[in-house]
Parts: structure tokens; C-alpha cells; sequence
């Protein structure tokens, strides 16, 4: 039962339960060591950066803006604790093997919620101009971000540019859906376009997640530093192999792994299978040389909530409902990590700064460049492009990704361009819900 007025001391007591956790630090019962250290180190990480994670989302949300930026804001204050107020206790924190491995878990985790929210029948019934806006949006930036990191990082390998054009490629429409409903615009033909567009992107964008890692990971265990036509065109053939044998195979045995499940009378069976089942992909992705999170996409896109029917009609919730819970916990570990790679160090470099103006700038005209792609007459074409700017957890999964990758035993993405990638994906997901307001309440929107 609550007591009244918890919503008045509850937040002062989570920022207690954080400081007391800080003050903790990796400290463990006398007498214990090794293995039960290990665990109680773990254990003490989850609380701060649960904790940190919890916090940091309520102030940005109080802000009007999307919790995932407090939750990396939250990374960015741990990790540089060090720097900004000479404590050190929570650097171990950054190479906790326990706590990465479940901020692995939250990104799968995401993805495979991402696939449950794009919906197999809309991928097929998207228009041509949702399409076009997706290719184009996908294209442009790709191109640009390739441009913009070659001339701000000469010295670096064509990887790095690569990776720096597939980053800003990546598409986070969630945080215009949301503006959009606020708005009352969902029933827009504008707001069914960015929709159809934000769908295709996400599977565009993870073909190319796919091929830019497999030439990475291809490239860093031979040891050489040329593209060769032969390997790439392999991965591409393995990467489109896996989402449509995923798409085609993996859906038949999943129906018929449900048709046996539906005569067990056990608790949770509905939400164990889907799990095995994104984590089975995800490590059969991963056995192919691909990203786990491709598999983790691809299984989400699988399943369908009519597929749960006979559990469905037993009471049981559905299985997004089921796996929010879950990803509650795991996801915002990923952020907070994402955060935690940050050197705010990096912030007083001017090129650093340069960089990530850019890389901004570039981010915004690409996805302007795909407004171009709506054939109608009378849209608003602005809305389109606008909706198409925020890159939200999706750029930092590619980040991340790129901070991850070894080449000649040096990740892909530095330091200073890991800060300059995190500054664009902020930039770009805190415009876009007031561009986006402004932009619908300039020009009445089309009907459908």
C-alpha cells in the first residue's frame, strides 16, 4: 500500500539510494573474495546505474524530451566522476564484464522490441513515396557522414568514414510518433509516410549495420586494410540470406513450436519462446559474422501478437507487454554504458566540436534530402524530412558498434569521435519534437 505523498519523497529517496550506492562502491564483505567479489561488484553496478539510469530519464522526460538522453546523460556524469569531482570509486564500473554483458542483453532487447513495433504487413503495404523517402534517407546521410569524417579525419581508415555514413544513415522515428500523436497528426497522410518510411529504414539500416561490421570484423582478422569485392558481396549475400530465411524459415518454426507450446499448461511459456527465439537468432546472426541485434531485428519482425492467440484468449497479456518489464531493466544499462565511453575531455578539443557541428549539420540536410522522395502534390514535405531527423538509440547502437570494433587492435571509433557522434544523436533528437510542432502548425497537413 502506498503511504501518502510517496510521489513528493520518492525521488529524494532514489537520489539517496544512489548516493549511499556510490559511497558503496566496489567494497564487498570482509572475508569474501574472487568469484563472490565478482558477484557483489556486479551486483552494487546494477543499483548505481539502474539508479542513475531512473533518475536521469525523469529529468529529461520533465523536460519534455525522451528519457533515453537522461539515461545517457547519466553515463556521462558517472564516467567522468573522475574529472569532475576527483572521485574514482565507480571506474571500475567502465570495465565491468558482468555489467556489459547485460547492456549487450538491453540492446538485443531493443531491437527485438523495435521488430515487435514494426509490423511484417506494413513493411509490404508501404507506398512508393514512403519508399523513396526511406532509400533516399538512407542514401543521402550515408553519403555525407562518409564525406564529412574524411575530411575532418583524414588519417583515419575508409572504415572509420563508413561507419560515420551508416551512423548518421540510421533513422529513430519513435520520438516523432510520439510528437505526432501529441499533435493529433497520426491519421496525416505526412505522419503514414514517415511511419511506412521509418519501417523500411530500420531494415535498410540494419542490411547495412550488417555488411559495414562484417567487412570490419573480416578486415580485423585478416590484418588488411583493402576492400576486397569478393568478401563484401559475401556478406551482403549473407546478411539479405539472413533476414529473408529469418523472415520465411524462422516463422514456420516458430508457428509451429507455438502449435506444440499451446498444449502445455505451464506459467510464462508465451514469453519464454519469444525470448529463446530473439536470443537464438541473435546468436545465430552473430555464428554468421553479422551483429546479434540483426537477429534480435529480424525475430521481433517474425513475430506477430495473432500468433499468441490460443494464450491470448487464456488470459495471458501479450508479448510486447511482457517483454517491457524485462527491457525496462536491461535497456537503459546500454545507455548509461553509452555514457560511460564518453570523455568529456574530448568537449574542450575544438576539432572534436567541429566534428560533431558537422556531422550535425549533415545529419539534418540528409534526411532533408529525402523529403524529396514524396511524389504527392499538396504534402508537406518539410513534416517529412523533419520527422526523418532524430536519430535517438538507434545512432547510438551504431556507436556503440563502432566503439566495440577492433582494427589492428584499435576500435573504429575513438574517443573524441564517439563524443562527436553522441553530440549529433543528442542535437538531433532534442530539435526535432518543436521543429517538428512548428512544421505541422505552419501548413495544414493532407488529410487521408
Amino acid at each position: 500500500m502506498w503511504l501518502p505523498g510517496y510521489h513528493k519523497w520518492m525521488p529524494k529517496f532514489a537520489l539517496l539510494a544512489l548516493v549511499l550506492s556510490l559511497s558503496a562502491g566496489p567494497a564487498w564483505p570482509a572475508g569474501t573474495g574472487g568469484h563472490a567479489a565478482e558477484i557483489v561488484n556486479v551486483l552494487l553496478g546494477v543499483v548505481v546505474v539502474l539508479l542513475a539510469a531512473k533518475l536521469g530519464g525523469e529529468v529529461t522526460e520533465r523536460m519534455g524530451q525522451p528519457a533515453v538522453l537522461g539515461e545517457l546523460a547519466a553515463g556521462m556524469l558517472l564516467g567522468n566522476l573522475d574529472l569532475l569531482a576527483g572521485i574514482t570509486i565507480l571506474e571500475p564500473l567502465k570495465t565491468n564484464s558482468g555489467l556489459m554483458l547485460m547492456a549487450e542483453i538491453g540492446v538485443i532487447l531493443l531491437l527485438f522490441e523495435v521488430g515487435l513495433d514494426s509490423n511484417m504487413h506494413e513493411l509490404f503495404k508501404v507506398g512508393g513515396s514512403a519508399m523513396l523517402v526511406a532509400v533516399i534517407g538512407v542514401a543521402a546521410p550515408m553519403g555525407l557522414g562518409y564525406a564529412t569524417s574524411a575530411m575532418f579525419l583524414p588519417q583515419a581508415g575508409w572504415w572509420v568514414h563508413l561507419f560515420a555514413g551508416a551512423t548518421l544513415a540510421a533513422t529513430s522515428v519513435g520520438i516523432s510518433a510520439r510528437v505526432m500523436q501529441d499533435l493529433g497528426k497520426t491519421h496525416t497522410k505526412e505522419a503514414r509516410i514517415i511511419l511506412g518510411a521509418a519501417v523500411v529504414d530500420d531494415v535498410l539500416g540494419l542490411i547495412i549495420l550488417a555488411v559495414v561490421t562484417g567487412m570490419v570484423t573480416s578486415m580485423g582478422a585478416s590484418g588488411s586494410a583493402k576492400i576486397e569485392f569478393g568478401p563484401v558481396v559475401l556478406i551482403i549475400g549473407k546478411s539479405v540470406a539472413f533476414l529473408v530465411g529469418a523472415i520465411i524459415i524462422g516463422r514456420r518454426v516458430h508457428l509451429n513450436a507455438l502449435r506444440v507450446a499451446k498444449y502445455f499448461k505451464v506459467h510464462g511459456l508465451p514469453l519464454a519462446l519469444a525470448i529463446c527465439y530473439c536470443f537464438a537468432l541473435s546468436a545465430l546472426a552473430g555464428v554468421l559474422g553479422l551483429a546479434p541485434i540483426v537477429g534480435a531485428f529480424a525475430a521481433g519482425l517474425v513475430l506477430e501478437e495473432s500468433d499468441y492467440e490460443v494464450f491470448l484468449r487464456r488470459g495471458h497479456p501479450p508479448v510486447g507487454t511482457l517483454i517491457k518489464p524485462i527491457a525496462t531493466v536491461f535497456v537503459p544499462m546500454f545507455f548509461v554504458f553509452m555514457g560511460l565511453r564518453v570523455d568529456l575531455r574530448a568537449f574542450g578539443s575544438w576539432s572534436v566540436l567541429g566534428f560533431a557541428a558537422a556531422l550535425s549539420l549533415v545529419a539534418i540536410a540528409g534526411k532533408q534530402v529525402c523529403s524529396l522522395g514524396v511524389t504527392e502534390r499538396g504534402l508537406n514535405r518539410l513534416a517529412v524530412g523533419v520527422g526523418m531527423i532524430p536519430r535517438g538509440e538507434v545512432g547510438l547502437i551504431f556507436t556503440g558498434m563502432a566503439s566495440s570494433l577492433l582494427v589492428s587492435g584499435k576500435p573504429v571509433f575513438d574517443m573524441g569521435t564517439v563524443s562527436a557522434m553522441v553530440v549529433m544523436v543528442m542535437l538531433t533528437t532534442v530539435m526535432t519534437p518543436p521543429l517538428l510542432k512548428k512544421v505541422f502548425e505552419r501548413e495544414p497537413a493532407a488529410v487521408a
